[in-house]
């Protein structure tokens, strides 16, 4: 798959989330796999920028792929003027959210609130097209809600102003993340225009991935939570998408370099502060994860064990005690003595 003269190694994305496509996390899952890896969203009104927060969102590194950032507002000059600062900076195809379902967002008109005003899809849409030279694309969901699904009406909006590619969250904005994607719409969507289209929702598998891809007809698929705690899923469902065939799941030994890199990765990114607080909620993905496949691993860990455990992780407050801990905890893992 191309986006504007960028040609995608894997037709494997990650999906932006707030809070966590951090450049530490996109590095990795691009290191593991992942085609493209599109930044957290970063608003666009800039009286917000000098934040700590949207600063290190702004951040990009050479190691995270090719730079995707995403932004999100409701004014087509605002977003205008984001895009071109951030291309500036270096910036390599600018993203617009329309699909992000947080009322505190939608309350603004941004984020999956536009879906319900297509006359202003297409002055943003044109806006920030008009502003950079470099490929934008657009991430939707199918709908405001259930009866109000007019994706294949915004996903023409878009073709026909010039967006670069669509990804789309089979589900409207009132779903938010309850229940199961649909894949009908997003098949409907890739039907009726001819630019790229990226399927998302609920893809936490090799096997869905392949599901999504052959009932939608889909160039590529976008994997969101099913990439927390599971990073390695970029190159299983790659290999699997070139082989037909399932691959072995990591050695835990690979894991515990996977994991304990992150987490140190964290902590130079954010300091010593922040860097142990956003380290908590990877810890408590990949130690779910852990205890919950059963792929790779023989072990007499229990969920009840991993839930202390990440009670005991989550009150630490250093990065020396974090990565003792860790040490510990894979030592235990491995032998069933935990």
């Amino acid at each position: 798959m191309k986006i504007g003269t960028y040609q995608l190694n894997s037709q494997v994305m990650l999906a932006p989330m707030a809070g966590i496509t951090d450049q530490p996390f996109r590095q990795l899952c691009c290191q593991l796999g992942a085609g493209l890896a599109v930044s957290e969203m970063l608003s666009s009104n800039p009286k917000v920028w000098n934040t700590e927060k949207s600063k290190l969102r702004m951040l990009h590194g050479d190691a995270a792929g090719i730079r995707s950032v995403q932004i999100a507002g409701s004014c087509p000059d605002e977003l205008a003027f984001a895009a071109k600062v951030n291309a500036d900076n270096g910036a390599q195809i600018i993203d617009i959210n329309m699909g992000c379902p947080a009322k505190k967002v939608n309350k603004k008109l941004a984020g999956s609130a536009l879906l319900r005003e297509p006359a202003q899809v297409e002055r943003i849409v044109q806006s920030v097209v008009n502003a950079v030279d470099i490929p934008v694309t657009l991430k939707i969901r199918t709908g405001w809600c259930e009866d109000t699904r007019n994706g294949i009406e915004i996903a023409k909006i878009a073709e026909n102003n010039g967006i670069a590619s669509l990804a789309v969250h089979g589900r409207t904005r009132n779903d938010f993340y309850k229940g199961n994607a649909e894949y009908d719409t997003i098949k409907a969507i890739k039907s009726a225009i001819s630019i790229p289209v990226v399927a998302n929702g609920d893809i936490t598998s090799p096997e869905k991935a392949l599901q999504v891809l052959d009932h939608t007809g889909a160039d590529a698929i976008m994997v969101g939570r099913g990439a927390q705690g599971r990073p390695w899923i970029f190159r299983e469902i790659n290999y699997f998408l070139a082989t037909g065939n399932k691959m072995s799941a990591p050695e835990l030994s690979e894991v515990r370099s996977i994991v304990l890199a992150h987490v140190m990765e964290l902590h130079q990114f954010y300091g010593d502060f922040k860097g142990v607080m956003i380290a908590r909620k990877h810890v408590s993905w990949y130690v779910q994860n852990l205890v919950e496949t059963t792929d790779g691993f023989s072990t007499a860990f229990t969920i009840d064990q991993g839930k202390a455990f990440r009670a005991i992780f989550n009150g630490l407050t250093s990065t020396d005690e974090q990565l003792v801990t860790l040490d510990k905890f894979f030592d235990d893992f491995a032998t069933g003595s935990y």
